[in-house]
C-alpha cells in the first residue's frame, strides 16, 4: 500500500487509544492528526484535506454518526468507524450514515490496515491520485474533499450546486460545453426544469469569481455554451 503523503484523521475521545493508533499509522508511513471532540473533528474535516477518517462512535458534543452524516453531505472521503459497540443496530446505523466500513474494538492492527487498503481501493485513492493541475485555473483552486474553492487562498462561498457546476467546468477546462451537456452532468438526466437554470448559475459563479476578483474565468461562446479557460 502506498502511504506517502496519505493523511488520516483519528477521531477518538480516549487519548491513549488515539495516540496508539497514531503511532501505528505513522510507523506504517501515514501522516496523522488527532481530534477527541466530534464538533471539532467535523470542523477540521471541512477545513483540511484528509485521505481517510477513523471515526469513533461515542464522542463529546457531536457523536460519530452525526459527524459522518454531515461529512457525507459535502465529501466522499473514506470513513471507517472504530468503536467498542458491536451490536447490529449500531453497525447498521453507522453504515447507513455513510461510513465505508465498521471495525469493532478490540481489533488487530493488521486488520485495521487491511480495511484501510480496502477503503482506498474502493475510492480509487491509491490507484488514481488526484491530478491537482485539473483542479486549478489561473489563481483559482478547488478542494473536492470539502466542496470549497479558493482564489489566491481566499475562500469563495459556494452552494453545493454552484460548486458542482464549477467543478465540472474546471475539470473540462478549455473545452466548450453546451447547456444540454451541462444539465445532464450537473443536474442529472432526469432534470425537467427550465434549461435557463444553467445561465442563472453561470451568472451566480461570475458574481462570486469574475466580478469579485477582477479575473475572467468563465467565457460565453455565443450560440454554443460555456468554457473555463486557463
Amino acid at each position: 500500500m502506498t502511504t506517502e503523503g496519505r493523511k488520516i484523521l483519528v477521531v477518538e475521545d480516549e487519548w491513549k487509544i488515539a495516540r496508539f493508533l497514531q503511532m501505528e499509522l505513522e510507523h506504517e508511513g501515514f501522516q496523522t492528526a488527532i481530534e477527541t471532540n466530534g464538533r471539532r473533528a467535523f470542523d477540521r474535516i471541512m477545513q483540511e484535506d484528509f485521505d481517510l477518517i477513523l471515526l469513533d462512535l461515542m464522542l463529546p458534543e457531536m457523536d460519530g454518526v452525526e459527524v459522518c452524516r454531515r461529512v457525507r453531505e459535502l465529501s466522499e472521503v473514506p470513513i471507517i468507524m472504530v468503536t467498542a459497540r458491536d451490536d447490529i443496530e449500531a453497525k447498521v446505523t453507522g453504515l447507513d450514515s455513510g461510513a465505508n466500513d465498521y471495525l469493532t474494538k478490540p481489533f488487530a492492527i493488521p486488520e485495521l490496515f487491511a480495511r484501510i487498503r480496502a477503503a482506498f481501493r474502493k475510492t480509487n485513492i491509491v490507484q488514481q491520485p488526484t491530478d491537482d493541475n485539473r483542479l486549478c485555473v489561473k489563481n483559482l483552486k478547488l478542494f473536492p474533499n470539502r466542496y470549497e474553492a479558493q482564489v489566491d487562498g481566499q475562500p469563495v462561498e459556494l452552494t453545493k450546486k454552484e460548486y458542482d457546476l464549477l467543478d465540472y467546468l474546471v475539470h473540462n477546462k478549455n473545452l466548450v460545453l453546451n447547456r444540454d451537456r451541462i444539465l445532464q452532468k450537473v443536474w442529472g438526466y432526469e432534470y425537467t426544469g427550465d434549461t435557463n437554470i444553467v445561465d442563472v448559475y453561470i451568472r451566480y459563479l461570475r458574481n462570486k469569481l469574475d466580478e469579485r476578483f477582477g479575473q475572467k474565468y468563465i467565457y460565453t461562446i455565443r450560440g454554443v455554451g460555456y468554457v473555463v479557460k486557463d
